[in-house]
């Protein structure tokens, strides 16, 4: 088995139900953050982070995703014959960002499903998973710093965020052991889906982000569906669990779920006011709003 994380996969056959009715037609994932679809923000860290193999796991209707990444011959011969060489090298760009390969999830059965589905490409060694939904601004890109610690400890990764208050009951919750030489590392003992407040065994939320060992595939293979008949990947990594060692790691970066509507606005202002063709400009706006 590799040592070295190089791949990563990327679920991406949800219906996308919260931004209908846009994405009745366009993928969720290929919704625009200012001028970039969600999902392109994730394969950029992903490649940030030294990941060599994308694998994007698609469902019905999800073929914009790979047109997206695809050359467009038609585009880049009329915008070389205008001479737009600026957005050329835009649309060029994009098409060799990354090795890509995608793998069809024909029916919608859960997370840990999806990743089921990239079994194949993913083979025997440790590999990432990032959610296209959770838009992650970091100095360092939140899956290295991931990387790093499992490179470091040897366990599987999850990302996680402190959530002060009742917001918690939102989210999966960890509960483990907190490292007393690194405060952002906790040793796993246990994951809670969505508990009450007073029952949330910490604070530190599970977000997008996952570095797990290949053996995570044989456990989801004999995961019982759970509700609504979809296998979770967080009953896999409880089974995981029984066997090899998981660490909960607070990333650095701020996280946006761009799955949820008010998510997208909040991020499509941050990113937004922080590029310097139209942060200025925007930023005068906003001050004459009348709010």
């Amino acid at each position: 088995m590799s040592k070295l994380v190089r791949k990563a996969v990327f679920p991406a056959g949800g219906l996308g139900t919260r931004f209908l009715p846009a994405t009745k037609v366009i993928p969720k994932e290929m919704l625009a953050l200012v001028d970039k679809p969600i999902i392109q923000y994730g394969v950029e860290e992903a490649i940030a982070s030294g990941i060599e193999h994308i694998i994007i796991v698609t469902g019905r209707g999800k073929g914009a995703m790979e047109d997206h990444f695809d050359h467009s011959f038609e585009l880049d011969a009329t915008l070389e014959r205008r001479g737009k060489d600026e957005l050329l090298a835009v649309s060029r760009g994009v098409a060799t960002l990354a090795r890509i390969s995608y793998v069809r999830q024909k029916e919608p059965l859960g997370l840990g499903h999806a990743v089921l589905c990239a079994k194949e490409f993913v083979g025997d060694e440790p590999f990432a998973v990032i959610l296209p939904d959770d838009v992650i601004d970091a100095e360092v890109p939140c899956l290295k710093q991931m990387m790093d610690v499992f490179n470091e400890r040897g366990g599987s990764v999850l990302a996680t965020q402190t959530v002060e208050g009742p917001a918690i009951s939102a989210y999966g919750v960890l509960a483990g052991v907190q490292d007393p030489n690194d405060k952002r590392i906790y040793e796993c003992t246990g994951m809670v889906e969505k508990p009450k407040f007073a029952d949330a065994p910490s604070k530190q939320a599970i977000i997008g982000r996952y570095v797990l060992t290949p053996r995570i595939f044989e456990l989801l293979e004999q995961t019982e569906p759970g509700a609504g008949g979809e296998i979770q990947l967080t009953d896999g990594i409880r089974a995981l669990l029984k066997e090899e060692k998981v660490f909960g790691y607070t990333f650095e970066g701020k996280r946006f779920d761009a799955g949820d509507k008010f998510g997208m606005l909040q991020a499509t202002v941050e990113f937004a006011l922080k590029r310097p063709d139209l942060g200025p400009q925007f930023r005068e706006y906003l001050k004459g709003l009348p709010l």
